[in-house]
């Protein structure tokens, strides 16, 4: 199990990134959560194993239709040991 923190701008807000991202990420399996932040990107805590975050990050440089991803950075943090993954509207 490993924990990911991703951060990605472009046009990510507004064009259903988050909930996107959630459908992927139950999908895969991953746990964690996705947030706006008030810059304009969206950061993402991710924890799974290394294919389903390595897929997650396939997706996060992709985003929806409507998204324009210009850039997705990414560290391993510490493992929180998430139950789900969720759509988080403000900041924890």
């Amino acid at each position: 199990m490993k924990h990911l923190n991703i951060t990605v701008t472009g046009k990510v807000q507004g064009v259903y990134y988050r909930a996107t991202c959630k459908a992927v990420a139950d999908q895969l399996g991953v746990k964690g959560f996705v947030m706006n932040q008030p810059d304009g990107s969206v950061y993402i805590e991710a924890e799974g194993d290394s294919f389903a975050l390595e897929a997650l990050l396939a997706f996060c440089h992709e985003g929806p239709d409507r998204a324009a991803v210009e850039e997705v950075s990414s560290a391993e943090g510490m493992v929180q040991g998430f139950k789900n993954f969720e759509v988080v509207k403000k900041k924890r």
